[in-house]
């Protein structure tokens, strides 16, 4: 029996079992157990590539850290509409390559893509998967450090004296002990040092980055950052891309940003003028007379750009408090970025009132929003356990009192 086909008889399989089960002779065990696991981990973050034949999975650690397909096809229609003319898209450097998910997923829109990575287990697997991976893309694997090649550091740099159209960078946000770090100068590499090469070398260069960076920071440092995008999977915010342009600096006022929430239906939201963006509050009093029926809350995005307050000129919608975070409006608004509740009952937090917001409920979903207690304080005090299809809001309204909304999911 071969690796290959002991791989695919056993792919289903608990591999710590697998571990210590007896094998034939000349199957490679520990090759195959990364295989296996690798493939169950692909099923769900790499449907596409699960689903081919022939495909080589790194360790555990690189399947992990990699970019889920969704992810990596966004970032392809990112680099598409930069350069919406094919005939322009002629050459593509990833400088930290990894398993090569970003790459091959970008590198198809490209007719000539350059994979750089300075793991050789790394570019022995992206090697072999590119070739079946890329049908019309030629493509070249690079085993260097990006940053050594580009800095002089190393003796070689293949690819340093090219120009690109577009230049992909997804720096490794832990440091030499492991532990995780989230300023940009504190990255592998660091893309402050890499500014000289990447604006003289290509057309536009992209930078992923860790969703806890400090986006204004880094728009101060990099200087050249024309667009944000801040990418959002099932509400929970996933990473940030830069998008630079290589030949003038931007003013930060004019940074374009845009807010996705994938697999989610939600439409982006984008938001070209963030400085000027005013949220229009509304009174505390308007609330008691029964018209605003709609509590909508942003999306993880929305809330990490910092441009929830440009709601207000994009949607008929009115904030509750400058802090709040939550929106009301008259009509259900569809298209809103986020989650849309119809609001059954409002009230404060006196005992009468509790108690006829609460009721017969004892299932709830609790949010706090500008609230000075936790979901887990709040839950104790309603005596609420966790689930159900009603969902509590306690936040504070715009005369500095404290509200709670109850809520259903609007459809």
């Amino acid at each position: 029996m071969t690796n290959e086909e002991f791989v695919l008889a056993h792919r289903n399989d608990d591999v710590r079992k697998l571990a210590f089960a007896k094998v034939p002779d000349g199957v490679d065990v520990r090759w195959c157990l990364q295989q296996i696991e690798g493939w169950q981990l692909a099923r769900k973050k790499l449907p596409e590539w699960a689903a081919r034949d022939g495909v080589w999975f790194p360790p555990r650690i690189s399947m992990e850290q990699c970019s889920s397909e969704q992810t990596a096809v966004y970032k392809r229609s990112v680099i598409e509409a930069l350069l919406p003319d094919a005939a322009e898209r002629n050459n593509l450097a990833d400088l930290t390559g990894g398993f090569g998910i970003d790459f091959s997923y970008m590198a198809v829109a490209f007719r000539h893509g350059v994979y750089v990575e300075r793991q050789s287990h790394l570019c022995e697997i992206a090697r072999h998967n590119l070739s079946a991976l890329l049908d019309d893309t030629t493509f070249e694997v690079c085993n260097e450090d990006s940053a050594e090649a580009i800095t002089g550091a190393a003796e070689t740099g293949t690819f340093c004296s090219r120009s690109f159209d577009v230049v992909f960078l997804d720096p490794a946000r832990r440091d030499d002990v492991g532990r995780k770090v989230v300023a940009l100068e504190d990255c592998t590499p660091n893309v402050i040092d890499l500014l000289p090469w990447l604006r003289s070398h290509t057309r536009y260069f992209v930078v992923k980055l860790s969703p806890m960076l400090d986006i204004t920071q880094s728009l101060r440092q990099l200087k050249c950052v024309s667009q944000v995008h801040v990418v959002s999977v099932g509400g929970e915010c996933k990473e940030l891309l830069l998008v630079c342009r290589s030949e003038a600096d931007v003013e930060m006022s004019l940074v374009s940003y845009h807010c996705v929430n994938l697999a989610s239906g939600d439409s982006p939201f984008i938001c070209d003028n963030k400085t000027e963006a005013v949220a229009s509050i509304i009174e505390a009093d308007e609330l008691q007379n029964g018209d605003w029926q709609y509590l909508l809350e942003p999306n993880a995005s929305l809330l990490k750009a910092g441009v929830q307050d440009a709601l207000c000129r994009h949607f008929d919608v009115r904030k509750l408090h400058p802090m709040s975070n939550l929106f009301v409006s008259k009509e259900p608004v569809f298209s809103f970025p986020g989650r849309l509740f119809a609001v059954e009952a409002v009230g404060d937090f006196t005992k009468q009132s509790l108690r006829e917001l609460v009721g017969k409920v004892q299932k709830a979903n609790l949010t706090v929003r500008n609230f000075p207690a936790t979901v887990a304080e709040l839950r104790k005090r309603l005596k609420l356990k966790e689930g159900g299809d009603t969902y509590y809001f306690a936040t504070t309204l715009s005369n500095g009192k404290h509200a709670l909304f109850r809520c259903h999911k609007h459809n």
